[in-house]
């Protein structure tokens, strides 16, 4: 760089890519958010809650070695139907176990024998003589794992201060619901997809490409998310859960006396809960979770997605969705959301995993230019760290789900209420109250017991504009 040029005014200069070839480094304060390997702050944080690691189709008769958050293990299904998570070379001699035997209970070393438990306790040494001690003096390395929908969870944190799992009551309201598990690879940083949740403005863009040639090709990929998502929507940011999550209000007018609020919230550190996929939810009073993701770190450069698409009478399956099209690395919309296309069909065509991917294996944040739309990425970046700080209080709306039977609400929903509109940028303002208002109400059912809250839902909003 010459002389009397800083890093900075660089990025001001016509033509100025010579002064800043090398400016490529994740920056430390950077890797906290985005790198999560043992002893790392995110890493950590992550290893305090389930995390899901991969989907139980794929526990057959075989192990299975999967890498979640940095650490290679050994996920098998017993013959009992327990389900393990163990270290991967043998406490013997180092064999993997990815060659094992599964057993009725746990699973056999195939070198010398040893069977292990689920929770790495020492069965069988056939090798030893009668007396040897090794059983009750060596546990192989194991972590807490247990099946719930097709999805294989695991706890890689302390096992004293093992959590519960966090039920929502959109995993079973409205009745009917049936969760379908799905799984997707991404050539990138965890944070890039999580964010990328958050950021509802690239739905009006990325999903309704900008070019002609590019929306027909969307088109014609299944890609264009239709009228209801072209608009630039009025957007707010929320924290929510006592700093533990946040979440987005999306108002858009759909008619002179209608407005579509939208909401999907994000629960740290990686849990994500979006709602109706497709424009229709604009016609819609009241519906709930589509959609129920963890984006998970397999390593600072690669990250797996890994949750359910919700199918019941009241959302998206009526209009679109297909749960036969999902399961392991794929998922029944948006064709750009998934990484098996052509180089061509991407470049003519790009969706989710094109944006992401490409913003590097770890994005830069040290060379963005945010702008007010960036809100919410900064937002969630903020609530990461003061999280990974200890700086957050506990969630006081997770004790109101240990009553036996109780869930926790489910802020993530789409809604449409009536209010006439004012017109221009009075009506914008107009727009953003709604969606503040509507947000109240969906925070009151924290308090509301689970069978009562879609009622409480539909009644408040009677009061509120009346009734449709």
């Amino acid at each position: 760089m010459s002389a009397g040029t800083n890093a900075k005014e660089s990025s001001r200069i016509p033509y100025g890519g010579y002064y800043r070839r090398d400016d490529n480094e994740v920056s430390a304060a950077e890797r906290i958010v985005t790198h999560a390997g043992p002893g790392s702050p995110m890493g950590e944080y992550m290893r305090r809650f389930w995390q899901p690691v991969c989907l139980s189709e794929e526990l057959t008769d075989v192990p299975k070695v999967v890498q979640i958050l940095h650490e290679r293990l050994v996920a098998f299904r017993d013959r009992s139907g327990q389900v393990g998570l163990l270290f991967p070379h043998c406490s013997h001699r180092g064999t993997s176990l990815e060659f094992g035997i599964v057993q009725q209970r746990g699973i056999r070393c195939c070198y010398h024998g040893w069977l292990y438990d689920v929770d790495g306790r020492i069965l069988e040494t056939p090798c030893e003589p009668a007396g040897s001690r090794i059983k009750e003096t060596v546990f192989h390395g194991a972590y807490p794992a247990f099946e719930r929908d097709g999805i294989v969870f695991g706890y890689f944190g302390p096992p004293s201060e093992k959590p519960d799992f966090a039920e929502y009551d959109s995993y079973t309201i409205p009745e009917g619901t049936r969760l379908v598990p799905f799984s997707n690879l991404y050539e990138c940083n965890w944070l890039q997809v999580f964010e990328n949740l958050i950021d509802h403005f690239h739905s009006a863009v990325l999903h309704n490409n900008m070019t002609v040639d590019g929306l027909d090709a969307a088109l014609a990929a299944g890609m264009n998310l239709g009228e209801g998502f072209r608009e630039m929507p009025v957007i707010e940011w929320h924290t929510t859960r006592d700093g533990n999550g946040m979440l987005f209000t999306a108002g858009r007018r759909v008619a002179p006396d209608r407005v579509w609020v939208r909401t999907t919230e994000l629960a740290l550190p990686n849990y994500a809960a979006t709602a109706s996929l497709v424009p229709t939810a604009a016609e819609l009073r009241h519906t709930t979770v589509a959609m129920s993701r963890w984006q998970v770190p397999v390593d600072d450069e690669n990250m797996i997605v890994l949750g359910w698409r919700h199918f019941n009478d009241e959302i998206d399956p009526q209009h679109y969705g297909n749960a036969q099209d999902c399961g392991y690395d794929k998922i029944d919309f948006l064709e750009g959301q998934t990484r098996h296309r052509t180089y061509e069909e991407k470049q003519r065509a790009p969706g989710d995993y094109e944006a992401m991917t490409s913003q590097r294996p770890v994005a830069l944040h040290h060379l963005e230019n945010p702008g007010r739309s960036d809100v919410g990425v900064y937002l969630i970046r903020r609530l990461l760290r003061e999280a990974v700080a200890g700086k957050t209080p506990a969630d006081s709306t997770r004790p109101l789900a240990k009553a036996e039977g109780e869930t926790l609400s489910t802020y993530t929903s789409d809604n449409v209420v009536r209010v006439a509109g004012v017109g221009g940028e009075a009506d914008r303002e107009l727009i953003a109250t709604t969606c503040r208002e509507v947000l109240a109400i969906l925070k009151e059912t924290d308090q509301v017991p689970r069978q009562q809250r879609r009622a409480h839902m539909l009644s408040r909003l009677d009061e509120f504009d009346g009734g449709l």
